[in-house]
């Protein structure tokens, strides 16, 4: 490539490599990827939802577009500096990342992924146009851009001879689309998930929007508001006698317990908030034979402990008027049983369209118990008073008002369209709301209060703007709302470092469908505030074309440059049925455009599951995206997953799609939180692909030697440039074991999808072959094989290569990790890379801890006497050396301890340097982490080294 041409020549690019396909900086990535999840609400799109937790971090998507559209050319180190020169992830950025100048040596000195901790992100630099980076840049790469967005239409020419068509076919919360544009390039967005399609739209028209957007959405924002609370004051629903307003409403379930005959308020606890020490006792009522409440704040902290637990407990009901200290199982209460055709069913009542309260008689009633007041004198006010009181009998009045309001209005609000109509369907999530409540329309999932003050905004909102605030709203509304309460956080020295929280949980915490014993109501001020997104949203002002397009992935229309998509997966949240959640509200009386699309989860449709369903669905759709891409034109697919068969599949949709594997990295783009912990997969796959070009045919013996070879290129040329990287001064490694591991299998990938028949059979039509449960096919064997080649490439440091080659599966995946715990890596997505890699299916048994951020291997101690001769790990030279050294360490003669190692290691004599470097190994690797371990190793690899043979 002439990189000193002046004049931007259209598709003088058509055929040179993509960059992506050739280096892509993995770890710096990873470490910015991180960096932008951790910003939680501070991320650019979640203002517009954040219960839509699929969106891949913009710092990814851009890596991916500038990875695609820039050449690999003969000089891979400048390649690379420009790259980085553009995602403002080079060392000279930091002088403007930094938010102290004086601050740029130190954070320098740092290794990148403590660099990033305390910098602005990328795409927060308020100069990004800097005339000394583009000058290197074009003459680097023969551009005369002084922009992004003209970099990225330039490149777009020499290669597809326009400005570059950007498509994502499976679009979610909009961060692929949203990141293209951003970049200048035009756009192409579809989803079949209309709420998808929505929060897209939203991020290429509204952040995506200018000024005079921003102006028209407040205008809006405002009619609206004042709107809803003329209503609801009109109304009297929501103030009391002293003028207090309230802010939230705490309710309970309620059922009689068959004991006694007694309705007890079904609460997990008793406490109402850990800051104030506010509680409520359950005052015996006898004549009536049910509980009044008593709320009591600043009570002392024996009281707060007792009241942590409510009336149920481990699923049974327990209150004070059991005779029993047990009480009764809910399952008993609810009726549970088992059908004849072994279905879980119970006796609750299933609620009708016409219901929005439980009937008289029903099993399960609901109940009022706690009114978290707003002080008369502090409404309005930027810091408010509130306080908590059980509700009076005026509370109780003005509760049977807002239920009159509803029975008057319910048929019309739901004819109109501003009060859901619609069925729950039965689903993995949708069911439990059908089994544990009795629910069976979504209206039903709302409280009165609820259904009263979504009703009045629906019927005043008439612009796309507000919208798509509503799901956001939605999200904060319904009985899915959990009471939460925690005290102020202090770090170490009591400093309060946290405020207290008070409020209703937001029903998507989880991605699931929640039900609770008790649950909150936000009042309308509060529930407003989702409304007034104008002052959050960044308002950029694209000029690029945007499309939006709702329907199935594999209905894509017209050519497009660039595919990036970041498809369901096995594992993934079932999102065709939680948004039914916010369809229910939205499917009627929507604003252009959003009444051009179905408002329907069309779950029949939606790719979801796993095995043949999944494989032929995703074939589809990557056909059809295969079918409307250039003969140059690329694709890249972000895939995160769980199952170990995911590279076969992956290779049978690549296949029957007509596509062949380039490239694949490893990114790690996940966040550790409670929720997450256990092995969650903390990374994502990015797949670059091409057309297939050629018709080769092959055979499986052949092919798994040409697999061979190509996995050992591509792992040489990688540690290679790691090498030379290193040798002109960058302090850290190009590519990690987790990249040269991904490497392997895009090698055999790579191999493979460029053939049109193995053995005689179309690959095409094998693809499309139902497979058997177990089956193996000659797929799955050469991957296999692929990846054992490149883990004989990944010999750590200090091990010999010999020794390495001999040692089993599970050998190799303890050892290498003790490698990587030299590091300081904690992070599980490394253990369970290479237990995959290494074929290892139960690493869990050579873990002390499998937490997400905290993982890490069990020393010879943890070991102790266990796993001896069970397994493969188990009977192997490692393990034999793991329990030497605990026997070290209780004090066994060494003598003895050479004699065991002698008894239980077959073949002694042969394996002995094996033994001695096994050994070695260990003393060095455990030096900084387990002292006593490392000087035990080092002391019997001495004894093993110098005992007398014969």
């Amino acid at each position: 490539m002439n990189r000193h041409v002046t004049e931007v020549v259209p598709f003088c690019l058509k055929d040179t490599p993509s960059l992506i396909e050739r280096i892509f900086p993995s770890m710096k990535i990873s470490a910015e990827a991180q960096k932008e999840r951790k910003a939680n609400l501070g991320q650019t799109l979640t203002v517009l939802g954040s219960f839509w937790k699929g969106r891949k971090p913009l710092i990814l998507v851009r890596a991916c577009i500038l990875g695609c559209l820039l050449p690999a050319t003969d000089d891979p180190e400048a390649d690379l500096a420009v790259f980085e020169k553009l995602m403002a992830i080079d060392d000279e950025a930091f002088a403007w990342r930094v938010k102290r100048r004086s601050d740029f040596p130190a954070v320098l000195s740092l290794p990148y992924d403590q660099r990033v901790a305390n910098v602005l992100r990328p795409d927060e630099l308020p100069v990004t146009d800097l005339p000394e980076m583009w000058s290197r840049v074009n003459e680097h790469l023969g551009t005369r851009a002084n922009s992004l967005q003209s970099l990225v239409e330039q490149l777009g020419i020499m290669r597809f001879g326009r400005k570059p068509v950007i498509a994502d076919t499976f679009a979610g919360g909009g961060s692929i689309p949203f990141e293209s544009a951003r970049v200048g390039s035009d756009v192409y967005a579809s989803d079949l998930n209309p709420v998808a399609c929505m929060l897209t739209w939203g991020a290429l028209n509204l952040i995506g929007g200018d000024h005079a957007a921003k102006e028209e959405m407040a205008r809006e924002e405002d009619r609206v508001l004042a709107h809803v609370e003329r209503e609801i004051t009109r109304m009297g629903i929501e103030y009391d006698e002293h003028g207090n307003r309230a802010k939230a409403y705490l309710y309970c379930m309620e059922a009689v317990c068959p004991e006694t005959g007694w309705s007890v308020p079904m609460l997990p606890t008793r406490i109402i908030s850990k800051a104030r020490n506010t509680i409520v006792d359950l005052v015996p009522d006898e004549v009536r034979k049910r509980y009044e409440f008593m709320v009591r704040s600043h009570v002392n902290g024996e009281e707060i402990a007792r009241a942590e637990v409510g009336t149920v407990v481990n699923g049974r009901l327990i209150h004070p008027m059991s005779p029993s200290g047990d009480g009764v199982a809910i399952t008993s209460i609810r009726g549970d049983y088992k059908a004849p055709n072994g279905a879980r069913r119970n006796k609750l009542r299933q609620w009708t369209k016409k219901d929005f309260r439980p009937a008289p008689d029903d099993i399960l009633q609901e109940r009022l118990y706690c009114i978290q007041w707003i002080k008369q004198d502090s409404i309005g006010k930027a810091r408010q008073e509130t306080f908590f009181a059980a509700p009076t009998e005026a509370d109780i009045e003005r509760e049977q008002k807002v239920e009159r309001i509803v029975a008057e209005n319910l048929s019309w609000w739901q004819e109109k369209g501003f009060v859901p109509d619609l069925e729950i369907e039965a689903g993995d999530e949708t069911s439990r709301l059908i089994r544990e409540r009795g629910w069976s329309h979504w209206a039903h999932v709302f409280t009165p209060r609820d259904l009263v003050t979504i009703a009045t905004i629906r019927e005043v909102v008439r612009t796309p703007a507000l919208f798509l605030a509503l799901p956001s709203l939605l999200n904060h509304a319904s009985k899915l709302c959990q009471w939460i309460t925690s005290a102020p956080r202090k770090d170490g020295s009591g400093k309060q470092v946290g405020g207290a929280r008070e409020l209703p949980n937001h029903v998507f915490y989880n991605q699931a469908l929640n039900t609770f014993w008790n649950y909150a109501s936000r009042a309308s001020h509060f529930l407003l505030r989702d409304l007034k997104l104008s002052g959050e949203l960044e308002f950029l002002g694209f000029g690029s074309k945007r499309e939006v397009m709702c329907h199935p992935a594999n209905k894509v229309q017209g050519t497009k440059d660039i595919y990036i998509t970041d498809p369901p997966y096995a594992d993934a949240v079932n999102y065709h049925e939680i948004t039914e959640f916010f369809i229910a509200w939205l499917r009627k009386q929507q604003p252009s455009p959003f009444d051009q699309w179905q408002w329907d989860s069309r779950r029949r449709l939606a790719i979801k599951g796993k095995g043949e369903e999944f494989r032929s669905s995703m074939v589809e759709a990557y056909k059809a995206m295969a079918d409307h891409m250039p003969d140059n034109g690329i694709q890249v697919v972000m895939f995160t997953h769980q199952d170990g068969k995911v590279w076969s599949d992956m290779a049978q949709i690549f296949w029957g799609a007509g596509l062949q594997v380039m490239a694949d990295w490893y990114i790690a783009t996940e966040t550790t939180s409670e929720l997450k912990k256990g092995g969650y997969v903390q990374g994502t796959h990015i797949i670059v692909l091409r057309k297939r070009a050629g018709t080769d045919s092959g055979y499986s013996d052949e092919i798994t030697q040409e697999v061979k070879e190509e996995v050992a290129r591509q792992i040489e040329e990688m540690v290679g440039l790691n090498q030379e990287l290193k040798g002109h001064g960058r302090s850290e490694n190009l590519f990690n074991d987790a990249d040269l591991q991904m490497a392997g299998y895009a090698a055999a990938l790579r191999v493979l999808t460029k053939y049109v028949k193995i053995d005689g059979k179309d690959m095409t039509v094998e693809a499309m072959r139902p497979r058997g449960k177990n089956e193996r096919t000659v797929i799955d064997d050469i991957i296999e094989y692929a990846v054992q080649v490149a883990n004989e490439h990944l010999v750590p440091e200090g091990m010999s290569e010999q020794t390495w080659r001999r040692l089993a599966g599970t050998e190799r995946f303890y050892l290498k990790m003790l490698d990587i715990e030299t590091t300081g890596a904690k992070k599980v997505d490394n253990y369970q890379n290479f237990a995959k890699a290494f074929r290892v299916p139960d690493y869990g048994s050579l873990m002390s801890s499998v937490s997400a951020n905290a993982a890490a291997l069990k020393s010879a101690k943890d070991f102790g006497k266990r796993l001896m001769g069970e397994d493969e790990f188990g009977r192997s030279p490692t393990r034999t050396i793991l329990y030497a050294l605990w026997e070290m360490a209780n004090g066994v003669d060494d003598e003895l301890v050479v004699g065991h190692v002698r008894d239980l290691v077959d073949n002694y004599l042969e394996r002995r340097s094996d033994l001695i470097s096994i050994t070695s190994y260990i003393q060095a690797k455990r030096q900084s982490i387990d002292r006593e371990e490392s000087q035990n190793a080092g002391i019997l690899a001495g004894l093993i080294k110098n005992e007398r043979l014969g």
